[in-house]
């Protein structure tokens, strides 16, 4: 089953989680300090909460699929029809072990293509890039709330 993931910055974690378990009438699929994700089946949408300044922004969009074969298969489409992605890694982000692609949008918003390996006890990303140590999410990304009009894997970005 594939599904839309949507993360938005918050201001105050509690206060999201609140609202989104009425909103969606679910309750928080993963909790850690200043991160929570919702798994809803009625819409499916792996809904993503990021405490930090900035509430109330995009945080970033994805498209959660089963397989590595899956983000595979997007990248590799992708790529062949001229839209400009990192390349496979295999991450860790968000509270989870993930293979994924990253793509922007015309208008800069980052789009992440993934599957969920496993569970995570941190929050950013363990991979290495060009011999550097990489941040969560995309290659390169930061803390900080997105920058439209950032490339794939630059400086600015998610999570």
């Amino acid at each position: 089953m594939s599904r839309v993931q949507l993360a938005l910055n918050v201001s105050n974690i509690d206060e999201a989680v609140a609202f989104y378990s009425k909103l969606f009438n679910t309750e928080v699929n993963k909790r850690k300090p200043g991160y929570a994700n919702f798994a809803i089946a009625e819409p499916p949408l792996k809904l993503v909460l990021i405490e930090g300044e900035g509430g109330g922004t995009l945080n970033h969009l994805g498209v959660e699929v089963d397989t590595a074969e899956e983000v595979e298969a997007a990248e590799g489409r992708l790529s062949a029809d001229g839209v400009a992605t990192t390349g496979i890694d295999d991450t860790t982000c968000c509270y989870a072990l993930k293979t994924e692609t990253w793509v922007n949008d015309p208008d800069g918003a980052p789009w992440e293509w993934y599957v969920k390996t496993g569970d995570a006890e941190q929050m950013t990303n363990s991979i290495r890039t060009e011999g550097e140590n990489a941040q969560c999410c995309a290659p390169g990304a930061t803390s900080e709330s997105v920058s439209i009009g950032a490339a794939p894997g630059s400086s600015e970005g998610c999570c």
